[in-house]
């Protein structure tokens, strides 16, 4: 699962390149777009889906209980990898094109070399000033020359190291990923698995409260993706061909892509035969973009009211999408 997430988000930034290239999109929304692009809502939106089709009378999927139980250890475990792919890998694209844009945005002036030669040329006039601040000026009109001119190898090497700083711990440890990796450690472990899960289990009021504020967070969560997604009524400036070509790397090209890589990987027996995990797997491709995107975009100041509108259309154009999808990947499973 872990590489099968990897690909959605690799195979969504190229195809996202490929998309501001065409679209010649604003510099500004460019991070937006790759993200949207890239990442998937493997959290609520997935959780939901699953559930929902476990919990259907004859499913797919066999007896409800136990495909609850198989589901929500496939999502838990997506919405870790997913969470943290996220806010390692896309946050680094969107706060690489927001610096981008912030070091374009600045007015053109005159570099520091050209600033210094100019104070030396005025000093060199002016009688009043001594050799010693003569000679300061000259040192740092040289060292600026030498500060202008940086050697091929270092910019590279700064430019990796400006990609991969790495976030702020509290961003790369969501509290999904951490909750995840809680729940993930409780089930592998015997010892608190016997504790706490189950009927007969003595701390089987802890399961309880939980199950109770998960099931509540679904609608919440919902609630709160509604509450963003209003502020792309406002409208904005993003090009109508920039939604298009989004909706079409999500919805189209990137199920279709899934599709293959899941049927090949199937032959090739590297994918377990559980046809519920396999269905898991075929979702991550076809998900609307992740909501965590909005927030980097009001984290950075960049493409806000932008990111609302593509935020927009493309949940709008999921009723439909995921419901094509979602009964496509049921047939091609079993």
């Amino acid at each position: 699962m872990p590489l099968n997430v990897l690909f959605t988000f690799v195979i969504g930034s190229v195809l996202g390149w490929i998309l501001v290239k065409i679209t010649k999109a604003p510099k500004d929304l460019r991070g937006v777009i790759l993200g949207c692009c890239a990442a998937g809502n493997l959290g609520n939106m997935l959780l939901i889906i699953v559930l929902a089709v476990c919990k259907e009378k004859g499913g797919p999927f066999g007896v409800p209980d136990v495909c609850t139980g198989n589901g929500m250890a496939y999502v838990s475990l997506s919405m870790a990898i997913g969470s943290l792919y996220i806010w390692s890998y896309v946050y680094n694209i969107v706060r690489i094109y927001s610096s981008k844009d912030s070091d374009e945005a600045k007015p053109d002036g005159l570099p520091e070399a050209a600033e210094s030669a100019g104070q030396r040329n005025e000093s060199s006039e002016d009688p009043s000033l001594g050799e010693s601040h003569m000679q300061h000026l000259e040192l740092n009109f040289s060292g600026s020359e030498e500060k202008a001119k940086v050697p091929f190898p270092e910019n590279i090497k700064r430019s990796l190291l400006k990609f991969i700083k790495k976030p702020s711990l509290r961003r790369l440890f969501a509290p999904s990923i951490i909750g995840a990796i809680v729940g993930l450690m409780i089930g592998i472990v015997p010892p608190f698995r016997k504790v706490l899960i189950g009927d007969s289990a003595p701390l089987h009021a802890i399961e309880d409260s939980a199950d109770m504020v998960g099931k509540a967070a679904i609608p919440i969560m919902t609630l709160i993706v509604g509450a963003n997604l209003l502020r792309g009524f406002k409208g904005s400036r993003v090009p109508l061909s920039v939604i298009t070509g989004i909706v079409a790397i999500r919805y189209i090209i990137l199920p279709i892509l899934g599709v293959v890589i899941i049927k090949y990987a199937i032959r090739f027996g590297l994918v377990h035969s559980d046809p519920l995990y396999q269905y898991v797997l075929l979702l991550q491709f076809a998900l609307p973009p992740a909501i965590s995107v909005g927030t980097m975009s009001q984290l950075f100041g960049v493409g806000q009211t932008e990111c609302s509108v593509i935020m927009l259309w493309t949940n709008a154009l999921a009723t439909v999408s995921m419901t094509v999808w979602s009964t496509f990947f049921i047939w091609f499973v079993r």
